[in-house]
């Protein structure tokens, strides 16, 4: 098993960010993340990173799908792995109902058919075998729709990539997203994992490999990990706590929550029920405090650091190929990386 580092939402000095990746770099970590919402983007940082380092692996977790059209995602990739020599990792994902719609102004419709169509679209512009001519059902290319000048027709990039085969990853939640994945991505960022329910975490996924003939193999599982060093496992707990119970408990009009889903297939089903209830009656620090210790223990990384690097080792004999963490802690990361 690898460890990976993913960076913070909040877009901090690049001074602030850079030894920690030249020291991930140093002491033999993985891969670097950056990280989108509707704060920094998730490219400009690596271009940065791809000058600035040699041979971590340098991934985006993920890129949010509605924002770009899938020929700039294309492009992105592309100028991103030549910058770094080959060393970019495509990580995908379509975000949430209330960020499309609230911040990029683009419908959330159709999730599974907008994924599929756009990794197709990316994955054809990379590979640049001819020009790229799309008939799907939500993107044309050429697009021939309502306001049409009608005299487009198929382009092929300028560009000669690095590799005309760029991993492309997939953050993905729900079962029909995590069974997605299976069927045509290289690897899975997942967003809420723990070793102690892999089987019932990667049943969508090894359904998705079947269906494209895929072995487990062919994909790579890397969990993106919330990370709270604290005196105490305690103190840990209830520094996630609150993360975990907006997570799991709320919802909005007409949107369904996919934490909420897969704590349910972890085995939490009784107390994500409760704190679903709670979130919705407005009782937040009820909901809160109905979050079991023992899925932040599984689901995170929580306590001094002997406990932490603890922890690290049992997924050691999973199936996870990269363990990202979501953390800036220099001491933790080197700790983690000698353990492994």
């Amino acid at each position: 098993m690898r460890l990976g580092l993913a960076l913070g939402y909040g877009g901090e000095p690049i001074e602030q960010v850079l030894p920690i990746v030249e020291r991930a770099e140093q002491i033999g970590v993985d891969s670097v993340w950056s990280v989108e919402e509707y704060g920094p983007d998730a490219v400009s940082v690596l271009g940065y990173l791809a000058a600035r380092t040699r041979r971590i692996e340098l991934g985006t977790a993920i890129m949010q799908i509605p924002a770009r059209t899938p020929a700039a995602t294309a492009m992105t990739a592309m100028t991103l792995d030549m910058l770094s020599g080959g060393r970019f990792r495509l990580g995908l994902g379509l975000s949430v109902p209330w960020i499309v719609e609230g911040w990029h102004g683009r419908p959330y419709d159709k999730p599974m058919r907008r994924t599929r169509e756009y990794v197709d679209i990316v994955r054809k512009a990379i590979a640049r075998e001819e020009r790229v001519a799309y008939d799907g059902e939500l993107y044309q290319l050429p697009y021939r729709g309502p306001g049409s000048s009608g005299q487009a027709r198929p382009v092929r990039s300028e560009m000669t990539p690095l590799r005309t085969d760029i991993p492309v990853y997939l953050g993905a939640i729900g079962p029909r997203s995590v069974a997605l994945t299976g069927e045509i991505a290289d690897g899975w960022l997942a967003g809420l994992y723990a070793p102690e329910h892999e089987a019932a975490l990667t049943r969508p996924l090894d359904e998705g490999l079947a269906r494209a003939g895929r072995a487990p193999g062919d994909l790579r599982i890397c969990p993106i990990l919330y990370v709270a060093r604290t005196d105490t496992v305690e103190e840990g707990r209830d520094a996630l706590r609150p993360l975990f119970g907006h997570l799991i408990g709320a919802v909005g009009p007409g949107a369904r929550n996919t934490y909420f889903d897969v704590a349910c297939q972890m085995g939490y089903e009784g107390q994500a029920q409760t704190i679903r209830a709670l979130f919705a009656d407005g009782h937040r620090k009820d909901a809160v405090a109905a979050v079991p210790d023992s899925l932040l223990d599984e689901a995170a990384l929580v306590g001094p650091l002997p406990a932490i690097v603890d922890r690290i080792l049992a997924w050691k004999d999973s199936r996870v190929d990269t363990l990202i963490l979501l953390d800036r802690d220099i001491e933790l990361l080197e700790a983690a990386q000698a353990a492994l």
